[in-house]
């Protein structure tokens, strides 16, 4: 067996007399944008708000909740879906997030979100995480569609007006003080004990 993994090595390094160098050329590019293609077509596949809510504790969970809020259902029919909020745009952060995404997978492969108890149970861990990402990332997601630049604080309301001011003087973002903008806020949170 290993005679033979030696003597496939040896065939890949040594020069084609078969090919030419541009049909090798031709067929690795090709090769390269077939898979290229593939590959990000999965990507966003997994973007999409069916993917998300394709398992149960996502669909009986969060999206029970994020159907009765602005970013679902509002006046001018603009939705933000699940990836809007949870997945960068730009590839290099969107494949760390893809990356750290997979790892979640094994919550679900374990079961540890898998009913309405243990989901409650572990809310606060997975909300406290998800905002500690929004904040390092200074609320990159949210500034995909909001920002300060492009904000009317004219037509704002007084308080929402003011409080963006003081955001944006003290270089806070958006998860400082918007969690629980499409999801319940979790039991225990230290705000609240504040």
């Amino acid at each position: 067996m290993a005679s033979k993994i030696a003597g496939f090595m040896a065939l890949l390094r040594k020069p084609s007399t078969k090919y030419s160098l541009v049909a090798l050329l031709s067929v690795g590019f090709l090769s390269g944008i077939l898979f290229w293609g593939g590959f990000n077509t999965a990507m966003e596949a997994t973007n999409t708000l069916d993917f998300c809510i394709s398992c149960h504790e996502m669909r009986d969970n969060v999206y029970v909740e994020y159907k009765k809020t602005i970013h679902y259902t509002n006046r001018t029919g603009v939705r933000a879906v699940c990836s809007d909020c949870h997945v960068p745009k730009d590839w290099s952060h969107k494949m760390m997030r893809k990356i750290k995404a997979s790892g979640e997978v094994w919550g679900k492969i374990v079961g540890t979100i898998d009913t309405k108890e243990k989901f409650e149970a572990n809310r606060l861990r997975l909300a406290e995480n998800e905002w500690a990402r929004m904040k390092a990332s200074d609320s990159r997601e949210c500034r995909n569609c909001h920002s300060f630049d492009s904000m009317d604080t004219e037509r704002q309301k007084l308080r929402g007006a003011k409080m963006h001011k003081i955001a944006q003087d003290e270089k806070k973002t958006c998860i400082d003080c918007h969690k629980g903008i499409a999801h319940q806020k979790p039991k225990g949170m230290k705000e609240d004990e504040e």
